[in-house]
């Protein structure tokens, strides 16, 4: 039930490109900014989150992720 339940709140997209551990950890921290991005912009919409609050942590994750990226040493 509990696992039913994170995959319905946390979902996942298969990796389908050629196999390397830097992509592949890239590519869930992708996913989990999208995912993050998605419940900020959900809240801003049904007004709980004001439109500076919202930037300011789209920006936040925005740099955590280009951080993620550069610690991978991804091009």
């Amino acid at each position: 039930m509990l696992s039913e339940l994170c995959n319905f709140l946390y979902p996942r997209s298969l990796y389908y490109r050629q196999f390397e551990p830097e992509y592949l950890v890239f590519n869930a921290n992708l996913q989990d900014f999208a995912q993050r991005v998605n419940y900020i912009c959900s809240l801003q919409t049904s007004g709980k989150l004001s439109p500076e609050e919202t930037y300011k942590q789209i920006h936040i994750l925005w740099r955590q992720l280009k951080n993620a990226k550069k610690e991978l040493k991804i091009r």
